[in-house]
């Protein structure tokens, strides 16, 4: 699959990499977004230390490292972090994360903090250049406690990070989800383990529900689209999951090792 731009005009694009191959880094893989805006670009969660190269070599398609305005991680794992020592190098880029990740991510070997934006608990606006902005959400405890989201204005596409990730089979390779009912065995286990509780999910779609928003752009797997969309949400603002379905330590009602 060649990347996939999910929103494109003569100056805004909004564009799923393609990253990796299969095997080129073990563990799960995840989506890589550039977002560029004239001759601007911004790139959200860039990735492991394996897939960087191929990340790099993806975006150079649209703009240069230098071209660069901003990394935003939307929380700290390293399937999202791994590789950012070297587009630090690469790059002049400012790092925009939860305030709360900024005392640990100098454990991934990063040289110094100098470049990082801690984005408050409540979120923020943030400004690219002059014309080009883009909202930061917060997104606490969905899975992250400091998870933030993304949301572009101009193509209504709001990127989710861990929200709404699927664990997709060995092979399949569907850029979109149209049908709703039938993506949810790929999602369901995963997220009534990972995301904390019912209270969590209830407050962020009450947030985001208010918001025009045409695709959500998760980190792994399918980009929810038109009807997917709300089927999505509603289903999300539902959901019992995490703390809900504890029973006892280390028992939990309903899940298996998702």
């Amino acid at each position: 699959m060649r990347n996939i731009p999910l929103f494109s005009t003569e100056n805004h694009r909004f564009i799923l990499l393609n990253e990796s191959e299969p095997g080129e880094e073990d563990g799960i893989r995840s989506n890589q977004y550039l977002i560029v805006n004239g001759e601007h670009g911004v790139l959200l969660d860039p990735g492991g230390f394996g897939v960087m190269p191929r990340v790099l070599s993806e975006m150079l398609r649209y703009i240069g490292p230098d071209a660069l305005k901003a990394i935003m991680l939307s929380h700290q794992d390293p399937d999202i972090v791994g590789g950012l020592g070297t587009w630090l190098e690469i790059s002049n880029a400012p790092v925009y994360v939860s305030r709360i990740w900024l005392r640990f991510l100098p454990h991934y070997g990063l040289p110094s903090m100098e470049r990082f934006v801690g984005v408050p608990d409540e979120g923020m606006h943030c400004e690219i250049t002059p014309g080009f902005h883009l909202d930061l959400l917060p997104a606490h405890f969905l899975h992250s406690e400091g998870q933030i989201n993304v949301y572009d204005p101009v193509s209504r596409i709001l990127f989710t990070g861990d929200i709404g990730a699927a664990m997709m089979p060995d092979g399949v390779d569907t850029p979109y989800v149209d049908d709703f009912q039938a993506h949810l065995p790929y999602i369901e286990g995963f997220h009534r383990r990972y995301m904390a509780s019912n209270r969590a999910t209830r407050l962020w779609v009450d947030m985001v529900s208010k918001l025009p928003i045409d695709m959500i752009a998760p980190q792994h797997g399918p980009v929810y689209r038109g009807a997917a969309v709300p089927a999505f949400l509603e289903w999300f603002q539902h959901l019992e999951c995490g703390v809900d379905l504890m029973e006892a330590a280390g028992r939990f009602r309903g899940i298996d090792n998702a």
